[in-house]
C-alpha cells in the first residue's frame, strides 16, 4: 500500500494516506508502519516477515512529526505501528493518548520487564548503552567509573558531549534523578558543564571524533555509533583511537535505552500488527535487527554482532525505562536551569 521514503515522498504520502485510511481498515493481510528508523535497518526484517506470513508491510519513513501526523489523522489514521529509535518518543506517544496497550505472552516472555511499558503501551526491540569513549593514552584505566565522576574537577576542560536536551542525554539525566534525586542531579549537571572542553554540539560520532583529534579526553555516546564507525572503512581508523568504557560497573551498571514500537490506538490492522511485533522478538529477527545497527538484542540469549561481542560483557542498569519516563520533564527543566548547552564558563 505504501513504501515511502523521506523528503518529496513524504508530501506524496499525505494525499495517499488520507485516501487509503478506510481501505487499510479492511486489509487483514497488511500492516502499516510509521518509522524514523532508516530503511536498511528494518526492511530486511519486514521482507522476512512477509515471506513467512504472507502479510505485506507498508512503511512510511520520516524524519520528524509522526506524533503530530497521527494526531492530525485521528481515528482515520492508517498507521498500525510506530517504530522509533529511542524510548522518549514512545513515551510521548503514550502520554498523548494515541497508543493502545498490547497483551502478548510472546512479547512478555521475550522482552525483559525493564524494556517494556508496565501497562503494555510500548515495547523495546533493540537496546544500546550510553557509555564513555576515552583516549587511552590520556585517561588511565579505572580513572573514570560512574557517570557522577564526570562532574569531578579533575576532568575540567576534558569532556565532550552533544546537547543536553537531546533525548539520549535527557534519558540519562532522568535515570540519575530517579536514582539520586533532583538536587544531586542539578549539582552533577553544573559540575559536568564546568568540565566541558567546548559547548555541546554535534552528534555522538562527533564526540568520538573529538576525542581522537585531541579536543577532549572523554566523550559520552551510544554504543551503536561506535559500532558503525568501526564497521566503516572511512571512520574505522578514527574509532580505533578511542576506547569504549562501560560506566558504573562496580555500582549500578551502565545506562540503557531502546529502540521500540507502539501500536496506534486506531490501528486498522491490529491483529497483523501484533503478529509483526511478535515476529520481531523471534531469535531470527532479533539477530538481524540488532546486527544491522550494532545494537543489543532485547531478547536474552540471542547472538550479538561480532563487533559488539568484542566489547565484552557488562552490567546493565536495572532501572525500568518507564520509571525513567517519570522524570523526563524534570530533566529537561534542569538542563535549561543550569544553561547546560551554553557550555563551560570562561
Amino acid at each position: 500500500m505504501f513504501g515511502m521514503k523521506v523528503g518529496a515522498a513524504m508530501i506524496a504520502a499525505t494525499t495517499f494516506l488520507a485516501g487509503a485510511a478506510h481501505q487499510a481498515a479492511s486489509a487483514a493481510d497488511e500492516v502499516n508502519v510509521y518509522t524514523y528508523r532508516q530503511p536498511e535497518l528494518i526492511e530486511p526484517i519486514f521482507d522476512r516477515f512477509t515471506a513467512e506470513t504472507g502479510i505485506k508491510v507498508n512503511v512510511l519513513f520520516a524524519k520528524k512529526g509522526l506524533l503530530e501526523r497521527i494526531q492530525a489523522e485521528g481515528a482515520n489514521s492508517p498507521a498500525d505501528l510506530v517504530i522509533a529509535p529511542e524510548v522518549g518518543l514512545l513515551i510521548r506517544m503514550k502520554e498523548a493518548g494515541v497508543t493502545q496497550p498490547v497483551q502478548s505472552g510472546v512479547l512478555e516472555d521475550a522482552i525483559p520487564a525493564k524494556f517494556r511499558d508496565g501497562e503494555g503501551h510500548w515495547v523495546g526491540l533493540t537496546s544500546r548503552s550510553r557509555v564513555f569513549f576515552v583516549a587511552p593514552e590520556r585517561v588511565e584505566a579505572g580513572a573514570l567509573d560512574t557517570y557522577e565522576d564526570l562532574a569531578d574537577p579533575q576532568w575540567k576542560g576534558r569532556i565532550c558531549i552533544r546537547s543536553g536536551q537531546h533525548p539520549y542525554n535527557i534519558a540519562l539525566f532522568s535515570a540519575m534523578i530517579a536514582r539520586d534525586g533532583v538536587e544531586k542531579t542539578e549539582e552533577f549537571l553544573r559540575g559536568l558543564k564546568a568540565n566541558l572542553a567546548r559547548k555541546p554540539q554535534g552528534g555522538d560520532r562527533d564526540q568520538i571524533k573529538a576525542v581522537a583529534a585531541g579536543e577532549c579526553d572523554v566523550a559520552v555516546g551510544n554504543t551503536y555509533y561506535y559500532g558503525g564507525m568501526l564497521a566503516s572503512e572511512d571512520q574505522r581508523a578514527v574509532a580505533e583511537q578511542v576506547k569504549l568504557v562501560y560506566p558504573a560497573q562496580d555500582a549500578y551498571g551502565a545506562h540503557m535505552n531502546v529502540s521500540g514500537a507502539v501500536m496506534v490506538k486506531s490501528a486498522p490492522n491490529a491483529g497483523a500488527a501484533l503478529k509483526l511485533l511478535e515476529f520481531m522478538v523471534t531469535d531470527e529477527a532479533q539477530k538481524i535487527y540488532a546486527e544491522a545497527n550494532y545494537e543489543y538484542p532485547v531478547k536474552p540469549g540471542v547472538e550479538q554482532a561480532e563487533i559488539v561481542k568484542a566489547w565484552g560483557d557488562f552490567m546493565e542498569d536495572d532501572i525500568a525505562l518507564d520509571r525513567i519516563a517519570e522524570f523526563q520533564a524534570e530533566a529537561v527543566k534542569l538542563v535549561d536551569k543550569v544553561q547546560f548547552d551554553e557550555g563551560p564558563s570562561s
